[in-house]
This record gives structure tokens, C-alpha cells and sequence, in this order.
């Protein structure tokens, strides 16, 4: 028996409260950025969505695709313009992002996970009616804002063990194709589910304090003090304020957190520290996240929450 047999039985059995714990859990994941580029990431990404599938966990993933959109939109020669990091959309940038959306980058994630032995079907928020939306801003054209969220055809797939990969198109009333941000679709599925946890993957460790260390856990009136200090600013603000939405409508925690990081999911999951910040309405307390309290990180022995607070 070699010292690393005995360090993987030892992992195991310490993950053994959390696998516990998130049995029949619904965990909403945003999988994005650059992470979306690498093949190793994605490979990896799908292995640990396979595992977690397996142990019950019902899992669902909406992913983005910027990058891609703006590499085939450059290669169609259709210009882009952004109004405060948001895609300007006409009807010919909407094919595009749908085509490339619920097309090549769904349909290569949905492959990933099934050749780790998964049961992945892509879907974008037009089947079944799932995201209906608002516009979003009249000065951004065909973008939308999610209003409606039918979960019907969710539950079907989820109690039926497949792992829903959602593209963010959505559809108006007017039954116009909208692209919608994909932190918000992740955000507006979480809540409709009323998700164990909304896990938000990007290319940064999470909310960073002014030394760069990062935060661990953060209640939603310190993520809005620390935005109104400039702590949190730029593409985090829109991440932590999807967070701080899903956690006030169900939503029991929500995790900002590195996609690039190896087994990134099943290190938030399984370990008592976690990898990223974790945003609840729980009072904050330092150290570690306890199965016990699982919105919050808690040191051993630490006091319990009061029960005012919930779970």
C-alpha cells in the first residue's frame, strides 16, 4: 500500500459529508471565457460534470461563446460594436450568435460529455419556451432580458438523468430571437429551479480584496460595499450582481470561481475550502464552508448559523 493509495482513500472519505450532502441537488453551472477554448479544460470540465452526474447531482450547464461569435463575425465581415461590455445585436449579428451558439459550441460540449460517458442534450432557451424575455435595452437591438422561465421541459430532462446544455438565445413575446448574456440565463435558470447552488465558472479566482487575496465568502451587502468602494469592479460587477439575484430569489449560495483551475468543480464541492467566493445571505464567517451550513465556509467547532438565518 504506497503513501499515495492512502492519500486518495483519505480524500475520499473526507468527501464522503458533501457527497452526502449534495445528493438530488440541482447545481446550475455557467461554463465560459477562455476556459471554453482549451480542449484540455473542456475535456476536464466534462469529466468532472460526469462525475457529479454519477453520484446524483442534477446538473445543468449554460455556456457563452464571446470569442467564437466575434472570430466568425470577423470572418463574415459583419462589424461589432459593444454599449458598456454588451454586444450591440442586429439581425444578422443574432444568426450569427445563434448559429455558432446553439450550433458548433453547444453540440462540441454536449460530445465532450458523452464521450466521458455522460448523457448530454443541447438545447437553447427557444425549446420548449424555456427563457421568455423582455429587451433588454432598446439601444442594444436583439438582446434580451429573461422574464419568464418555463422549467417544464428542464425537470423532464433532469429527472430523467440526462445533463441539459443550454445555449443563451431566448425568445420574445413577439417571438423575435433574442442573445441573452449567459451569467444572466444562468442566473434566471438557478432560480427558476431554485438550485442548490449557481456556479459561475470564469477566468479569475473569484472577488479579489485589495491585495489580491481572494475573498471567500461574501453576504450580499458586502458585495454592495465593496462595489460602491470600487473593490469590485468591471465584468465582476455584472457576475456578482447575477450572483446576489439568484441567492435573493432561492437560490441557496452562488460561487464565482476559476474555470481554468483542474477539477475546479469538485474542489467548490468536495473540499472543506473551496476554490472560489461564495455569495449568500448568510452572516459572513471566515475559514471553511460546512456541509452542515452549506451556504456558508466554517471552521471546525465553529458556532452554528442562527436560525434565523435559514438555508
Amino acid at each position: 500500500m504506497t503513501e499515495t493509495h492512502i492519500h486518495t482513500a483519505r480524500t475520499l472519505s473526507a468527501a464522503l459529508p458533501y457527497l452526502q450532502r449534495y445528493d438530488g441537488a440541482v447545481i446550475v453551472v455557467k461554463f465560459g471565457g477562455h476556459a471554453m477554448a482549451n480542449p484540455a479544460t473542456v475535456a476536464g470540465f466534462a469529466r468532472d460534470i460526469v462525475l457529479m452526474r454519477q453520484i446524483g447531482i442534477n446538473c445543468l450547464i449554460v455556456h457563452g461563446g464571446g470569442p467564437k461569435i466575434n472570430d466568425t463575425l470577423t470572418s463574415l465581415g459583419v462589424k461589432s460594436s459593444f454599449i458598456n461590455g454588451n454586444r450591440v445585436s442586429d439581425a444578422k449579428t443574432v444568426d450569427v450568435a445563434e448559429m455558432v451558439l446553439s450550433g458548433s459550441i453547444n453540440k462540441g460540449l454536449v460530445q465532450a460529455i458523452n464521450r466521458e460517458g455522460g448523457r448530454a442534450i443541447g438545447i437553447s432557451g427557444k425549446d420548449a419556451n424555456i427563457l421568455i424575455c423582455d429587451y433588454a435595452d432598446e439601444s442594444l437591438g436583439l438582446v434580451g432580458k429573461p422574464v419568464e422561465t418555463n422549467t417544464g421541459a428542464l425537470h423532464t430532462l433532469l429527472d430523467g438523468g440526462f445533463i441539459p446544455v443550454m445555449a443563451p438565445v431566448g425568445v420574445s413575446r413577439d417571438w423575435q430571437t433574442l442573445n441573452v448574456n449567459a451569467d444572466t440565463v444562468a442566473g434566471a435558470v438557478a432560480s427558476a429551479l431554485k438550485a442548490d447552488r449557481l456556479l459561475l465558472l470564469t477566468d479569475v479566482d473569484g472577488v479579489l480584496d485589495e491585495n489580491g487575496h481572494i475573498l471567500s465568502h461574501l453576504t450580499q451587502e458586502e458585495v454592495e460595499h465593496y462595489t460602491l468602494d470600487g473593490l469590485i469592479r468591471g465584468g465582476m460587477i455584472p457576475k456578482t450582481r447575477t450572483a446576489m439575484e439568484a441567492v435573493s430569489n432561492g437560490v441557496r449560495a452562488a460561487v464565482i470561481l476559476n474555470g481554468t483551475i483542474p477539477n475546479a468543480l469538485l474542489l467548490e464541492l468536495f473540499t472543506d475550502e473551496g476554490v472560489g467566493t461564495l455569495i449568500s445571505d448568510h452572516a459572513a464567517r471566515a475559514g471553511r464552508k460546512s456541509p452542515a451550513n452549506p451556504g456558508l465556509r466554517n471552521p471546525p467547532g465553529a458556532p452554528t448559523v442562527d436560525s434565523a438565518c435559514g438555508d
